[in-house]
């Protein structure tokens, strides 16, 4: 074994969470306004699995991030930037002949029409990971992998990759699919709904939202998308203001209501729901709790500018989460509730 290779075996055996998929150097406006108007841009880091593992690592779990950058200044900043969360970028490898991701973003919410994204990803170093160059063998031993649709997107090899990883294998660790249905990505539209489907029933955790369900399989309603998904041993309907559903073998069926929050930036919420939820499974949480973990991660993204922020203690957090119904109902999240203030009105 060679000493990168001991290295990574030593990290893998500390991970509890593995996360793999593109992370992409974003660049965020200065101003609302098209992209044609913004006069200047910040630089963040964005990439849905890499979200997840910063929000995990900044929440106290061991957390691992797998990809493939460019061999460039890009590349340096999302691996520095990434590990400052406490993340293992062990399993990251450069790529001398492929250039980081980048992307820009207009302010505005991806739901409403005016908002653009322009994405500079083609033949990335990311969209070349395959079952070759990034083997199941290789990654992490965790208790959870976490994938995304997004990955399948990218190219033939990568989706060749996510067909490897959701393979049923002895001492497969908990595979957590997030469909993060993204048709704008598919250079054949019309084969993702498939493609996601099939995924998402070889997975054992599946986050999908009500809207995703509906854009790409054309069902409706929580128990319908339960019925198109008999497979997974935990399917999570995110149902947008109305809360989510957990349709779960030893729990049965869990519906949870949202928050109510003073959103700042309506974006990074998908991830940091994910990262709640998986965080109080590794923790054994009823799963209640899991779902208002999941909401409250969510809020703390949502009540600040960017797509990720640190979450709450986790004591304040638990406190919160062990609310009865009625004072959960009364919440309301305003900007500053995460801090040593703790902010948090009910109303």
């Amino acid at each position: 074994m060679s000493g990168t290779q001991a290295r990574t075996a030593d990290a893998a055996a500390a991970a509890e969470v593995v996360c793999l998929g593109e992370s992409m150097v974003t660049f965020l406006p200065s101003q609302p306004g098209r992209l044609a108007d913004v006069p200047s841009f910040g630089r963040g880091i964005g990439g849905a699995e890499s979200n997840v593992a910063c929000a995990l690592a900044a929440a106290g779990h061991r957390a691992a991030w797998v990809s493939r950058v460019g061999a460039d200044g890009f590349g340096d900043h999302l691996v520095e930037a990434i590990a400052g969360y406490g993340v293992d970028t062990s399993g990251v490898r450069r790529d001398p002949s492929r250039p980081t991701g980048i992307y820009f973003r207009t302010a505005t919410d991806r739901a409403t029409d005016v908002h653009e994204v322009a994405y500079y990803r083609a033949g990335s170093a990311a969209s070349a990971m395959s079952p070759r160059n990034t083997p199941y063998e290789t990654l992490p031993v965790a208790r959870v992998l976490h994938l995304s649709g997004i990955t399948a997107a990218l190219s033939a090899d990568c989706l060749a990759l996510l067909h490897d990883l959701t393979a049923p294998r002895p001492g497969r660790p908990l595979v957590s699919f997030d469909v993060n249905h993204r048709p704008g990505l598919w250079r054949d539209a019309d084969a993702s709904p498939e493609v996601l489907l099939e995924l998402a029933r070889r997975s054992d955790l599946v986050f999908v939202g009500e809207d995703e369900a509906a854009e790409a399989w054309g069902v409706t309603g929580a128990a319908a998308i339960r019925r198109a998904l008999p497979e997974p041993s935990v399917l999570v309907v995110k149902r947008g203001a109305e809360g989510a559903t957990v349709f779960s073998g030893a729990d049965g069926v869990t519906t949870v209501p949202a928050l109510r929050v003073d959103v700042v930036a309506p974006v990074g919420a998908g991830d940091a729901f994910a990262a709640g939820f998986l965080s109080a499974t590794l923790r054994d949480l009823p799963v209640r709790d899991r779902v208002r973990h999941g909401h409250l991660m969510a809020a703390a993204v949502l009540t600040v500018p960017g797509d990720l922020t640190g979450p709450p203690a986790r004591a304040h957090a638990d406190a919160l989460a062990a609310l009865d119904d009625e004072a959960w109902g009364r919440l309301r999240l305003g900007p500053g509730w995460t801090g040593d203030d703790q902010e948090v009105r009910t109303t």
